[in-house]
């Protein structure tokens, strides 16, 4: 009980000298006895306590089930959907899309809650995408990821966001997504539905073990694990080439490795590049930690900003990649590549 009084004192002291991000929660001071004072505030009763709060967290409001694209074909209508958190600032800021992993085969936008929220507790407008997935095939998710870019650019009034200052982050197969997308910085071949009159150029990216190359998913894994990434039925393949139905068997990632190539970011690396930081856990064991160091090499030899950082210990998903230190890396990226988000 000692303690209390001491650990209160610290955590004031801390405040005052700026050591205690604004991005992080307050604890408020606890319910007291009132002053003189205090007993004039409209509302006082007797028997009532006082609390006094200091502001220092921003409000974050958020946007759910927002509809950012849709795609119709002849037998299927797709809604894609997005949530926004969007801190309650008045000076236009900086924004990033996440994008969900899950393998190809979902986009499970409702995730990684503890990353969106440091983010935007940081002063981001952060946005979740959902993007089409298996059995759709290439470039349809490169499509509604760069669908998802535009939709922020052309609606920043909207939401308070600066045009000019839009990152994308993922990871796993949302770490592929933000890799692809910023990597073809500039191409329009993959600019296809609305507001095609606005950029989906990003300016920052962070990728979490994110695939570079659907060829090597499983570089340095074993020989089983190396052949299962040959089967028609692995699911960077069924991107490519989709399922096997009537007279279709079904194709591996590599039997046309031009089109392998094409959909790998690493392929697309160039000057146009934005600054990316790409991060791996040293004991990944679904996607190779080579996929981000040879990523981090392309990327250094055309010249771009790259930043890579290996997680000693950390697999693919795990607890690890939840902890306030992996946060504070991408936050303090995204403000150095994009600006410090103002706090009013």
């Amino acid at each position: 009980m000692a303690l209390r009084p001491l650990a209160r004192l610290l955590s004031r002291l801390i405040l005052v000298t700026g050591l205690c991000s604004t991005a992080t929660y307050v604890a408020a001071s606890e319910p007291t006895a009132p002053t003189a004072a205090q007993k004039e505030l409209m509302g006082y009763t007797d028997g009532a306590q006082i609390m006094t709060v200091a502001e220092r967290v921003t409000p974050i409001d958020a946007r759910s089930n927002l509809i950012y694209a849709q795609v119709a074909s002849p037998r299927q209508h797709d809604l894609l959907h997005m949530h926004l958190l969007i801190p309650r600032t008045e000076s236009p800021k900086p924004a990033i899309i996440f994008f969900p992993g899950g393998g190809f085969t979902s986009s499970d936008y409702d995730r990684y809650t503890d990353m969106r929220y440091a983010l935007a507790r940081a002063g981001f407008v952060v946005a979740s995408a959902e993007y089409r997935v298996v059995p759709h095939m290439f470039p349809s998710l490169v499509e509604d990821g760069k669908a998802a870019v535009r939709y922020l650019r052309a609606h920043a009034q909207d939401f308070g966001i600066d045009p000019d200052k839009i990152g994308v982050l993922g990871d796993s197969a949302g770490g592929y997504m933000s890799q692809i997308v910023a990597t073809t910085n500039g191409e329009k071949e993959f600019d296809r539905g609305d507001f095609l009159d606005v950029s989906s150029d990003v300016q920052a990216a962070v990728s979490i073990y994110g695939i570079s190359d659907l060829l090597s998913i499983g570089e340095g894994y074993s020989d089983e694990i190396v052949a299962v990434h040959k089967s028609p039925a692995v699911t960077e393949a069924l991107l490519l080439h989709g399922p096997a139905f009537n007279t279709f068997a079904g194709a591996s990632i590599d039997s046309d490795l031009e089109k392998a190539k094409k959909a790998s970011p690493i392929n697309h690396v160039d000057k146009n590049d934005p600054p990316m930081l790409l991060l791996h856990g040293s004991a990944d064991t679904l996607v190779s930690p080579w996929q981000s160091a040879h990523m981090h090499e392309a990327q250094k030899k055309a010249g771009v900003d790259s930043s890579y950082i290996l997680i000693e210990g950390a697999d693919h998903g795990g607890i690890m990649w939840y902890q306030e230190p992996v946060f504070q890396q991408v936050i303090s990226f995204f403000e150095q590549k994009l600006g410090k988000p103002a706090q009013k």
